[in-house]
């Protein structure tokens, strides 16, 4: 028995390392950099990173930006994801298999190619966006140097891009209902309507929690489409998130204790926002 348990620690000893090296030691190495001054040479101990954030506006901007994406993106992602979760399930829908690839299709496009056709798309000139409003006598929107519309873009482009995504994984979670359920109320002449609400909601509840909480950890470190959409943050900061700030800290500033305090921050939000939805959604006893 012994040898037997050697031999898979041994086998599990690459893993090990490999994780202890480029997950442990940098997370550990990360908190002792938050509390260093990297301004000077050679680094010193100091609190002066915590000490800045606390009373940095550029930090409370970024924070309150990604608050608003997280609040008003979060909720309407999942509910679309749903609804297209719903659609897909139907016995009605033809080509299944099809839907389900273009729905997924988003979250495989390159980075930077979909930004470039959002950019074009929202172009207050020539956008295909500003072209459809006008036709419906809306006045073109300066979705680049506008504050609101420029967080709406932001908001929109990444419903798009992670809709399809959750709605797969809601989708694996309405197929293992069984079908059973279904067939006994609408025996009892329980309408479509009701069943959605009262058995296929209640029944999803722990797959919809699941979306949240990795919505909620992707909204928290949330930086390609403000960086590549509206330009860095765009217009004058008005959608920097946490994640862009930090890039700006780290890579540009090349402030590394301070980026790693944002960044610390950035997980104990994403773990506390995490934690208060799965509180909320815990089943009563």
């Amino acid at each position: 028995m012994r040898l037997r348990n050697r031999s898979a620690y041994a086998f599990l000893a690459p893993y090990f390392l490999v994780f202890a090296t480029f997950w442990i030691w940098p997370i550990i190495n990360s908190f002792l950099i938050s509390f260093q001054n990297t301004r000077v040479n050679p680094w010193v101990f100091s609190s002066i990173n915590w000490a800045r954030l606390f009373g940095d506006p550029a930090f409370y901007n970024a924070l309150a930006n990604t608050l608003i994406i997280l609040v008003i993106q979060v909720p309407v992602m999942i509910s679309l994801a749903t609804v297209m979760a719903v659609l897909l399930n139907s016995p009605l829908l033809k080509a299944r298999s099809l839907f389900r690839f273009a729905f997924f299709a988003p979250v495989v496009v390159g980075e930077v190619a979909y930004a470039a056709v959002f950019r074009l798309m929202f172009n207050v000139d020539f956008g295909i966006i500003n072209k459809l409003l006008g036709g419906v006598g809306i006045a073109p929107v300066s979705w680049f140097s506008e504050a609101h519309a420029a967080m709406l873009l932001i908001i929109i482009a990444v419903t798009w891009r992670w809709s399809g995504y959750n709605a797969i994984i809601i989708l694996s979670g309405l197929q293992s209902i069984p079908e059973d359920v279904y067939e006994a109320a609408t025996l009892d002449r329980v309408s479509r309507v009701k069943q959605f609400f009262y058995i296929t909601l209640p029944l999803l509840k722990p797959i919809i929690l699941f979306c949240v909480v990795l919505s909620v950890i992707g909204t928290m470190q949330l930086f390609t489409e403000p960086f590549l959409i509206t330009n860095r943050g765009g217009p004058g900061g008005a959608t920097e998130t946490l994640g862009l700030l930090l890039y700006r800290q780290g890579f540009q500033s090349l402030n590394f204790g301070y980026a790693s305090a944002i960044a610390y921050t950035m997980a104990a939000l994403a773990v506390a926002i995490s934690l208060l939805n799965l509180w909320v959604g815990r089943e009563p006893k």
